[in-house]
C-alpha cells in the first residue's frame, strides 16, 4: 500500500540533493526513482477514489499541451501523465513522478487556453521543483483521515484508506514559498509554449469570487488548496510581463472561442447518475438501489464507496462492493484484509435480499507509541443481483451504542430503486451560446432564460460579474440539462 511504501522511506539514509529548478542543494527525503514509484503506485488507487472523466477530446487536448509544456521545464526526463478526474471539485494537483490532475470542476472554469496553461504550468512547477514530494509525505503521515472535508478518527483509516489518500490530495495545501515558486513557474513555461500568462493572473480572480458566498462570508481556508488569490494576482502579472520581455515572441495566444467550444457540454457539479443524496435518502439510478442517510450527517460519494460520517467524526459508516461469491466469502476476506475478530454473525433478510450481519472489533497498535486502540465493527453484506454490496459502520467501544440505530437504519433501508423519476436524472451541463444582443452579462443570461438565482454563480463560471459588458455574438457558458 501508498502508506507503507512512504514509511519504508524515512528508514532510508537522508541525503543531499541539487533542486532542479534553484540549483541549490537540499535535504531529500527520497531519491527521484522513489518519487515516481511514489507516483505510479498513487495514481490507480486516486482513478478509483475519483474515477476519469470520459471525454477524448479534452483528454487529448491536456496530453498534447500537458507533454509539450513538460518538454520544456526542469525535469523534462520524467514520463508526464495528465489526468481528468470525474470531481465537481474546482482544483488541479500534482503528485510526485510527473502525474498531474484536472478536475473536470476546473475545467469547467477555466474560459481560455491561457488560463488553462498557466495552471498547467503551476502544477508542472510543483513536480519540477519537487515540492509534491514534501508535501505529500506530511499530508499521508498525517494524524487523521481526511474524507472530502470532513475529519473522523485516525483509528477508521483501515476503512477509508483509499479516500484518505485521494481526498488529502485533493486539498493539498502548499507553503506560501511553494506556491509562489509554482505561480513563477507556470508564468515561465506558459509564456515559453506561447500563451499570455496574464490570464493565469485573471483566473485568480475567478477563484477569489468562486471562494465568496453570497452572503459576503468567505469559504474557511482549510477548505482551499491555496492561499488568497488576489494575494498572487499581482505578482503573477508582474512576471508576466517580464518573462514577455524574455521571450519576446508575441502574440502570446489566449484562444478563448476555442477553448469554450471544446469544454460545450461538460458535465457540471455533481452528476446524480452515479448517486444523489434527497430528502435524507441516497439514490443511485445507475446499480439502482436506495437507503437513507441519517440527517445533518457528511456524504462523500465517489465511484468506489460512498463515505458518510457525523459532525463530531467519531463514527464512520461506507457502503462498497465486496469481495467473494457468497456472503459468507465477502466476509471471510474482509475479515482477513481488516484484521478483525469476529464477535458474532447472523443470517437475515433486508427488504427481500438475502444478507449477513457481522459483528466484530479490530485492535491497532500505534507503531510510534505502542499505544493500542480498538474499534468495534458492524458490517453487513447483502445479495442484490449478481453484486454483494458491504455497509461497515465503525465507532470506538465507548461511542458504539451511541451510532448503532443510525448503522441499523441506514443498512436495514437498503432496497430497490423502482422510481422513475429518480432513476432518470441527468446531470446539469455547461452550454456554450453567443451572446444574442449588446449589454450586459446579466441580460444576456436574461435572453436565455437563466434564473436570477444562479446569475451571480454563472457569472464566476465565465469569469466575470452580470454587470460586465458583453457584444453581440460573444460566447458565453450557461446551464443546461
Amino acid at each position: 500500500m501508498v502508506k507503507a511504501s512512504i514509511t519504508c522511506l524515512f528508514f532510508t539514509l537522508m541525503s543531499c540533493a541539487v533542486n532542479p529548478v534553484s540549483g541549490k542543494k537540499q535535504l531529500a527525503l527520497m531519491s527521484e526513482q522513489q518519487e515516481i514509484a511514489l507516483g505510479a503506485e498513487s495514481d490507480p488507487q486516486i482513478i478509483a477514489e475519483f474515477g476519469l472523466y470520459d471525454n477524448p477530446e479534452i483528454q487529448q487536448f491536456i496530453d498534447k499541451h500537458g507533454q509539450e509544456m513538460a518538454a520544456i521545464s526542469h525535469r523534462p526526463n520524467l514520463k508526464y501523465q495528465f489526468r481528468i478526474l470525474d470531481s465537481p471539485v474546482v482544483n488541479a494537483f500534482a503528485v510526485p513522478g510527473g502525474y498531474v490532475y484536472f478536475t473536470r470542476g476546473i475545467m469547467a472554469y477555466f474560459n481560455d487556453e491561457a488560463q488553462f496553461a498557466g495552471v498547467l504550468g503551476h502544477e508542472i512547477g510543483h513536480i519540477a521543483a519537487r515540492h509534491s514530494v514534501d508535501q505529500y509525505t506530511k499530508s499521508i503521515l498525517g494524524q487523521v483521515v481526511l474524507i472530502g472535508g470532513m475529519v473522523v478518527s485516525k483509528d477508521f483509516r483501515a476503512f477509508a484508506e483509499e479516500a484518505d489518500m485521494a481526498m488529502q490530495l485533493l486539498f493539498l495545501k502548499y507553503s506560501r514559498d511553494h506556491e509562489s515558486q509554482s505561480d513563477q513557474l507556470g508564468v515561465e513555461y506558459s509564456t515559453k509554449v506561447g500563451y499570455d500568462a496574464n490570464e493565469m493572473a485573471d483566473f485568480f480572480k475567478t477563484l477569489k469570487q468562486l471562494s465568496v458566498q453570497p452572503d459576503g462570508s468567505e469559504i474557511p481556508t482549510f477548505l482551499s488548496t491555496h492561499p488568497d488569490p488576489l494575494d498572487r494576482y499581482a505578482k503573477v502579472g508582474e512576471a508576466a510581463t517580464e518573462w514577455q520581455a524574455k521571450v519576446a515572441t508575441p502574440p502570446y495566444k489566449i484562444n478563448r472561442d476555442a477553448y469554450l467550444r471544446m469544454v460545450d457540454g461538460i458535465v457540471y457539479g455533481e452528476d446524480p447518475r452515479q448517486g444523489y443524496v434527497e430528502n435524507s435518502v441516497f439514490y443511485h439510478p445507475e446499480l439502482k438501489f436506495l437507503y437513507p442517510v441519517p440527517a445533518n450527517w457528511e456524504l462523500v460519494n465517489s465511484p468506489s464507496q460512498v463515505q458518510m460520517a457525523p459532525a463530531d467524526g467519531k463514527a464512520l459508516m461506507l457502503l462498497t462492493v465486496a469481495q467473494g461469491n457468497t456472503l459468507q466469502a465477502a466476509a471471510a476476506k474482509d475479515t482477513a484484509d481488516l484484521h478483525l475478530k469476529v464477535t458474532g454473525s447472523r443470517q437475515v433478510t433486508i427488504n427481500g435480499f438475502q444478507a449477513l450481519e457481522v459483528m466484530s472489533k479490530q485492535v491497532s497498535q500505534d507503531p510510534s507509541t505502542g499505544q493500542q486502540s480498538e474499534i468495534t465493527v458492524q458490517s453487513v453484506y447483502i445479495q442484490y443481483g449478481k453484486m454483494i454490496y458491504v455497509f461497515h459502520g465503525v465507532a470506538a467501544p465507548v461511542d458504539f451504542q451511541s451510532y448503532k440505530a443510525f448503522f441499523d437504519k441506514t443498512m436495514y433501508g437498503f432496497k430497490e430503486l423502482k422510481d422513475q423519476a429518480k432513476i432518470n436524472v441527468t446531470p446539469e451541463r455547461i452550454k456554450v451560446v453567443a451572446v444574442k444582443k449588446t449589454g450586459t452579462l446579466g441580460q444576456a443570461f436574461n435572453d436565455y432564460g437563466i434564473m436570477t438565482s444562479r446569475q451571480r454563480e454563472l457569472g464566476i463560471v465565465n469569469g466575470k460579474d452580470v454587470t460586465d459588458p458583453v457584444g453581440q455574438g460573444d460566447l458565453i457558458k450557461i446551464f443546461t440539462k
